[in-house]
């Protein structure tokens, strides 16, 4: 028998701990799981379970985060052909998965994602995050639906429709877990179709705070990374940006995505100064929503923009930024496998992505 190395013996056993609390959390409810019992049910002592998750929460988040992540897309999804089909069709996704009958009758799959919106809610270290998740979510839902039926006026957006749709579907979910029987799905997905028809006079204004971006010629040689939304390999070769962002700046995505040339490639390179926790719930939030997009977006639609987790650092520190926390927001511009900008602080993503481009020099003799 081959001799399992240790990254692939704590990759096991970290599997175990995962399969042990989803059970555990199915069958209690996250309040009444017990670390010790999940410890029991993976064959381990309570500190093995803490040496992969420092707490119940975070092994809670990313139970959540595995489901999402490798939850089956279904079989017969017919995306939507204008964006207010495509709405009805994100609605009929996100209202297909909610526990619409009696408490009672839920099975423990269902229970698993109780206790998550009030778990979040109990700090602010947790809703500040989840607040720019939401936004980074809105943000590529409005973009999506600008791909399908573009604004009438060069800065018209769709962002706000895309907020007053998550507004709705999320409301929809609190809804279904409070008042069992309440959530009527067909009002819910005429509702989310018609919100595509409004017009919320929603403009991209210049971000009124935009730092000097600073020209530089340095060597880009990013590790290979995984697009979260598309789990395939991340396109950090091309021309673009690179956005490394901490959660409390996720928003500023946007702002790289407007000032991008044709052609572009963003990336978000995803940080927190809480990775072992906050990260999962980053995985969950992105996850969640991506699974009902695909299915309502035709892959046209799809938003350019590309999200990479980046729980060790490694491509922060690809792009100069050492040190990362909840608050980093750091762009720099590639061209032709250079990072020849870099912009630091609120406004960076605008500084950054928007530096006019200079042709390389030609060292020969005339």
């Amino acid at each position: 028998m081959t001799r399992l190395s240790r990254a692939q013996t704590q990759e096991r056993n970290r599997a175990k701990v995962l399969a042990a609390a989803r059970a555990e959390f199915a069958e209690r409810g996250f309040r009444d799981a017990k670390i010790d019992s999940i410890a029991e049910r993976a064959g381990f002592t309570r500190g093995a379970v803490y040496s992969n998750f420092p707490g119940k929460r975070a092994l809670y988040f990313a139970v959540l985060a595995d489901l999402a992540e490798n939850a089956p897309a279904p079989r017969h999804a017919e995306p939507g052909r204008t964006a207010r089909e495509a709405l009805g069709a994100l609605a009929r996704a996100w209202v297909a998965r909610l526990p619409l009958a009696d408490i009672g009758e839920r099975d423990g799959s269902a229970r698993l994602g109780m206790d998550l919106m009030p778990e979040i809610a109990t700090e602010v270290r947790t809703r500040l995050p989840f607040a720019q998740l939401m936004r980074l979510n809105a943000i590529l839902l409005g973009l999506a639906l600008e791909r399908m039926e573009p604004p009438g006026t060069p800065d018209g957006r769709m962002v706000r429709v895309a907020e007053a749709t998550l507004t709705t579907l999320h409301g929809a979910s609190q809804m279904a877990a409070a008042a069992p029987g309440f959530v009527e799905p067909f009002n819910v997905v005429k509702a989310c179709e018609r919100l595509a028809e409004l017009d919320l006079g929603d403009r991209w204004p210049t971000p009124p705070i935009i730092p000097q971006a600073r020209r530089v010629d340095e060597p880009w040689s990013p590790p290979v990374a995984t697009d979260a939304l598309r789990g395939e390999p991340a396109r950090l070769a091309g021309d673009g940006a690179v956005a490394v962002l901490g959660l409390h700046r996720l928003s500023a995505a946007e702002e790289a995505v407007r000032a991008a040339r044709p052609g572009d490639t963003i990336t978000v390179v995803v940080v927190t100064g809480d990775p072992a926790e906050l990260t999962p719930l980053a995985r969950l939030t992105l996850a969640d929503f991506w699974h009902c997009l695909r299915q309502a977006f035709p892959h046209s639609a799809w938003p350019g923009l590309h999200v990479v987790f980046d729980s060790a650092g490694s491509l922060a520190a690809a792009a100069g930024v050492p040190a990362v926390s909840d608050g980093t927001e750091v762009a720099v511009r590639i061209d032709n496998g250079r990072i020849v900008a870099r912009a630091e602080g609120y406004g960076a993503c605008h500084a950054a992505t928007s530096v006019e481009h200079q042709p390389s020099r030609s060292t020969g003799s005339s």
